[in-house]
């Protein structure tokens, strides 16, 4: 992490589930309140996100971004003992959840999400499936239980939106709100 950012990061995972421009409005937004992101993105989530947005995550590269691989067991967010401000998975994949939820920290991803657990951080999760399965709601219900917040990407009709952008900043503002960090007025 880079020493001139202020206080731990939050970190972000991005899975190979549709929905990157959630993603791509979290990070700016961190951005622009220049908040330090540890990320960690799946081979699947990084294809998602270019073949979705037309983006790499050299995009959100800054001080106080830094990226590390899903196969990284010995990254500082791997740890227990490294501080953040929580955890975003966005967008999630039903895999992603289900390892989480059952435990399974195969990844650093997940291994990092193990780690918001245990340690009672927060813990943020946008599962983007549907239909739900009976398999994927006992998943997300216990989840929810341990605390996880699941924010469901539903578009918010009651406010209008205009465009997909109004919908993918509303969604992210969920999140960010989720993690108890100030939203941004779009």
């Amino acid at each position: 992490m880079d020493s001139s950012a202020p206080g731990p990061p939050v970190v972000v995972g991005i899975t190979g589930a549709s929905g990157s421009a959630v993603v791509v409005h979290l990070l700016e937004a961190l951005a622009a309140d220049g908040i330090p992101v540890a990320l960690v993105a799946t081979a699947a989530g990084r294809a998602v996100l270019r073949e979705e947005c037309g983006y790499s995550l050299d995009r959100f590269r800054r001080p106080g971004f830094v990226e590390y691989s899903d196969a990284d067991p010995a990254a500082p967010i791997a740890s227990g003992s490294r501080p953040t401000r929580g955890m975003a998975v966005v967008p999630c994949s039903a895999n992603t959840v289900a390892k989480i939820a059952h435990g399974l920290a195969d990844t650093l991803l997940t291994r990092a999400a193990h780690v918001h657990l245990k340690e009672r951080r927060r813990l943020v999760l946008m599962p983007r499936e549907t239909p739900l399965s009976p398999i994927m709601l006992r998943n997300l219900t216990s989840l929810a239980e341990l605390g996880v917040a699941i924010v469901d990407p539903a578009p918010a009709f009651y406010l209008k939106p205009k465009s997909v952008d109004e919908i993918t900043r509303y969604l992210a503002g969920k999140v960010l709100e989720q993690l108890g960090l100030p939203q941004r007025s779009t």
